[in-house]
């Protein structure tokens, strides 16, 4: 694929359709109610900053990443982000899409001043855990703790 067919802009209210039905092909379950929380918090607190990118090709999101930047405790801005979902359309996958999505999403990042992007991954996600390797994402020096109930 040809990278200059992808646009990829700060994602809108109105995506929210295009970011639940890739997600759905992606993971193969419907997840709305995610989405509803994340996209009510990006679109209607004024504590977080935009963060979130979609790409486009011909008009149509064929896949997005969203992200957090905390403005933190009485608007002190905090140096890390998160980014905590990404995904690109099964048919558009293996084209670099989710690259040109990421690189967007640090450079758009490190213009707000954001020093550190951090993420979970599924230890046992091989794919994915690989991407964010080929990505420049190494294990940080934080573990995350666990207690089933």
């Amino acid at each position: 694929m040809n990278a200059s067919a992808i646009r990829i802009r700060l994602m809108q209210a109105e995506d929210f359709n295009a970011v639940v039905g890739i997600d759905e092909r992606v993971l193969k379950a419907r997840r709305p109610e995610y989405y509803e929380i994340k996209f009510e918090k990006l679109f209607k607190s004024k504590d977080y900053l935009p963060a979130s990118l979609v790409a486009e090709k011909e008009g149509t999101v064929v896949g997005f990443v969203m992200g957090e930047i905390y403005m933190g405790q009485y608007g002190i801005f905090q140096e890390a982000a998160t980014l905590d979902t990404i995904g690109v359309d099964p048919v558009c996958q293996h084209q670099g899409i989710g690259e040109q999505l990421l690189s967007e999403f640090i450079d758009h990042l490190r213009k707000l001043g954001v020093k550190k992007i951090n993420t979970l991954v599924d230890w046992n996600d091989a794919r994915l855990i690989h991407f964010f390797s080929a990505n420049r994402f190494s294990p940080s020096m934080t573990i995350n703790l666990e207690r089933r109930l």
